[in-house]
């Protein structure tokens, strides 16, 4: 009788965070809701001030995301808030009352953003590597402590003649695992985000390809460093043809969603609880559109929830309805509330426009957007 061969057990460490970010991940995904991604530095949140007529204070500042954590009903379709550093510890004009407060008041999961910006990736054709995981364990820790309980990780990638390198791919899926992995070990539910620019002369064919390379990278990654993925979220970018495209003016949402879907359906295991959605510079009217096209008609299996983490296209509207003035207040909260029923609704299949007043239609695309 032949021998019985004993195969070796691979060592899986535990994670005492296991239920949590898995319950967590969940909540966050839960359908008709998304997050509010209003995690922008210093220097970029002070851009957007400056073109309302105000300077970049820290009581500026504070007071924006005091506007948009004190929305009523804010709960009703927002999830998960990301916040940068300074909101994660900023605490109202008294001192008394963090800002976190508002949001867990509605129910809100509060996510903070952990990467430290990105720098160009030496042998490449200006691509990026993003840093921050020398000493994210420790950050990790002190954001858990505060209050935080997901995560965020921003991988740049663009699409050219020398663009994606196999270099700049195999970098980035490798620093958003190792990132997804340490978030995990501390608690945190990692969010990942390997965005593809919309920059380029590209045809939507080419973003597709492209995604589907990139994301595969990304789950293999993940896979190698033993990522729980029913403890992690995805935030691509949607498949678009390029800014300068021929194409771009005409493409249909349903073309959009078709290539999206696709693409995510040969790349992200159904374990994951939900995709998502960048906006990436699309207008607050197209960023719900397109969404709510992803959620509608016959395009597949779709085991994961689709819905939102979108920053300019819920802020814009809101900014400009504010311009600094104590007398807008309201009327910026009703611009936010509007564009985040708007992606809600669309999360569900069941937008069905009217949302468009206001700056809803303003482009908001920056080229080469960092933040």
């Amino acid at each position: 009788m032949a021998e019985k061969k004993e195969f070796p057990v691979p060592f899986l460490a535990k994670n005492k965070f296991e239920k949590e970010l898995i319950e967590t991940a969940k909540k966050v995904a839960t359908p008709g809701k998304g997050i509010l991604a209003a995690d922008e530095s210093t220097g970029t949140i002070g851009k957007r001030l400056e073109k309302i007529g105000l300077k970049n204070t820290r009581e500026h500042r504070r007071e924006y995301r005091r506007i948009l954590f004190t929305t009523p009903d804010l709960g009703k379709y927002i999830s998960g808030a990301i916040l940068f550093e300074e909101t994660l510890f900023e605490t109202t004009e008294d001192g008394k009352t963090p800002l976190i407060d508002y949001l867990k008041k509605e129910g809100v999961v509060i996510g903070i953003k952990t990467d430290k910006g990105t720098k160009t990736l030496p042998g490449t054709d200006d691509e990026t590597y993003t840093q921050g995981i020398t000493d994210l364990d420790e950050r990790c820790k002190k954001y858990y402590e505060r209050g935080a309980r997901f995560a965020k990780w921003r991988a740049v990638l663009k699409i050219s003649k020398n663009c994606p390198s196999p270099a700049a791919i195999q970098e980035n899926a490798w620093t958003l695992a190792m990132y997804a992995a340490i978030s995990q070990q501390n608690g945190l539910v990692p969010i990942v985000e390997p965005e593809i620019l919309m920059d380029g002369t590209h045809s939507i064919e080419i973003c597709q390809y492209w995604t589907e390379k990139v994301v595969a990278a990304c789950y293999k990654a993940l896979s190698d460093l033993g990522v729980m993925l029913e403890g992690t979220l995805l935030k691509p970018n949607m498949v678009l043809p390029g800014t300068e495209s021929k194409e771009i003016k005409d493409v249909q949402d349903s073309c959009i969603a078709k290539a999206t879907v696709q693409a995510l359906q040969r790349t992200v295991p159904p374990a994951v609880p939900g995709i998502m959605f960048l906006s990436g510079g699309q207008t607050e009217e197209e960023a719900s559109r397109r969404l709510n096209a992803l959620n509608s008609g016959e395009l597949g299996p779709r085991p994961w929830v689709l819905s939102f983490s979108y920053g300019r296209a819920l802020q814009q509207s809101c900014l400009k309805a504010w311009k600094g003035e104590k007398a807008n207040v309201e009327k910026a909260q009703a611009a936010f509330f509007v564009r985040a029923k708007a992606n809600g609704e669309a999360s569900l299949g069941k937008y069905k426009g009217g949302a468009s007043g206001g700056a809803a239609s303003e482009s908001l695309h920056q080229s080469n957007y960092k933040y």
